[in-house]
């Protein structure tokens, strides 16, 4: 990506400056600031969030569009969007959404096994725009969490309507959310556990007034959930507040898969969200009452890899999981590359692991989760 341009990552340091800091609350007891208690809050009977692990319907994508942000890097990184949509259209069905007039240019990119329907959209942030899913009585309901480019850093006009116009295109039942966030903000095991990064939702850039209880109470009732775990993350570090999916992801209920620096990486804000993380893992339990297995997921040698640019995203945890396959990104540290892999086959040893290249998403501030978003279902022929 051009350095004259912001990536999601750099954003914030072109826009205002603001440095990173880590947030003080942690693990899921009550808001001090008000004393109310943590557990508020009750979904209605049988609604459910499911885990990436269970059956899709769909795979929605978007095609990006947005000359401003990528600028020179546009051509390549929409590549990397048709090399992801190509690699998991061998395994499910895949939906490009694309902007009317880049429909044709968009199909011939990623072939015959990947859908491209026109509507408007601007970036390829899938995971953020596209609606959650939740399902109750056998229906799926898509809930819109009104995204506001991760608290009005970007403007993205069209892919803040993408929650109300997809679904229409598919009729599919939408519910607005009373909060903001994004999909990538919300890491659920589908037996009512959500881990969650504070930084990335109480936040007055999306929920300005709200208490971390009230959020808490508003997505139990939401989205069905039992428990909330808060991680504190890193507030103003990146675009999204750091979002989980970049940090800790659930492999099973149970079970999560941790990112961790490369030893000789420098310690940072990160490192530290990551200890903080293990830290509030290592003494929590799940909405079953089962305490965690925490897996160190080690990121690649940033002297090995083959991207470049300051706001590289080196994480393996931002992985996909889709029917019959694992998608996870492929840095160009061979050794780090076939650990990661190992690691993921090791938890997922019924899917293929498949391995993509994906440095120019990576230098922006991305990876292969923040691309795609699940609908679950029973598959579409």
């Amino acid at each position: 990506m051009s350095p004259l341009l912001p990536s999601r990552r750099s954003a914030l340091r072109t826009l205002g400056g603001i440095g990173a800091v880590v947030l003080g609350a942690s693990a899921c007891g009550p808001d001090e600031s008000t004393g109310a208690p943590g557990d508020q809050g009750t979904a209605a009977k049988g609604l459910r969030l499911g885990a990436e692990w269970e059956s899709h319907a769909r795979t929605f994508m978007s095609w990006p569009a947005l000359e401003s942000v990528w600028g020179e890097d546009l051509p390549y990184v929409r590549e990397d969007i048709a090399r992801i949509a190509r690699a998991i259209g061998r395994y499910e069905y895949v939906v490009m959404m694309a902007r009317p007039e880049l429909v044709k240019s968009a199909q011939k990119a990623c072939g015959r096994d990947v859908e491209v329907i026109p509507l408007p959209v601007d970036d390829l942030w899938a995971r953020d725009t596209v609606p959650v899913f939740v399902e109750q009585d056998g229906k799926v309901t898509g809930v819109d969490l009104n995204f506001n480019g991760w608290g009005d850093k970007q403007t993205h006009t069209n892919d803040g309507e993408v929650g109300r116009t997809l679904l229409a295109e598919y009729d599919i039942p939408r519910r607005q959310a009373p909060f903001i966030a994004e999909g990538g903000s919300f890491e659920p095991d589908g037996e009512g556990t959500l881990l969650i990064t504070e930084s990335s939702i109480v936040n007055d850039n999306r929920n300005p007034g709200k208490s971390r209880d009230r959020i808490e109470a508003e997505i139990k009732k939401t989205l069905g959930i039992e428990k909330v775990i808060w991680l504190k993350g890193v507030r103003g570090q990146d675009i999204t507040d750091a979002h989980v999916d970049s940090l800790v992801r659930f492999t099973a209920p149970g079970v999560v898969l941790l990112d961790r620096a490369h030893p000789d990486t420098p310690a940072d804000s990160w490192s530290r969200a990551a200890d903080q993380a293990k830290a509030v893992l290592s003494e929590a339990t799940d909405a079953k009452g089962r305490p965690f297995e925490i897996i160190d997921l080690p990121q690649p040698d940033l002297y090995e890899i083959t991207g470049e640019g300051d706001d590289f995203v080196s994480t393996y945890a931002n992985f996909y999981v889709a029917n019959d396959a694992v998608f996870m990104p492929k840095f160009g540290d061979r050794k780090a590359d076939k650990r990661a892999r190992s690691i993921l086959q090791e938890h997922f040893p019924q899917r293929d692991i498949v391995q993509v290249g994906i440095d120019t998403i990576a230098s922006g501030g991305g990876g292969i989760h923040c691309a795609t978003h699940d609908q679950p279902g029973e598959p579409v022929d």
